[in-house]
């Protein structure tokens, strides 16, 4: 499980053993929201120059970087 995605997951209160019988759901799970809100920033986000699309680009890389996906 992507570092990140644990540390989000202990903050919320989930508890390690159930993390580690669950990894790969919770894991998926993770993962449908992340990629959800890059379809949403890739979807509404308005772009008028190619500055614009490159900025917008760079976001969603950084975020799905940052996330593992």
């Amino acid at each position: 499980m992507n570092e990140r995605i644990r540390e989000l997951a202990t903050e919320a209160e989930f508890y390690e053993k159930d993390l580690h019988i669950q990894a790969d759901n919770f894991q998926k799970f993770a993962e449908l929201i992340v990629e959800e809100c890059i379809k949403k920033i890739d979807k509404d986000v308005v772009v008028f120059t190619k500055n614009d699309i490159d900025t917008k680009n760079l976001c969603i890389g950084i975020i799905k970087q940052h996330f593992g996906v």
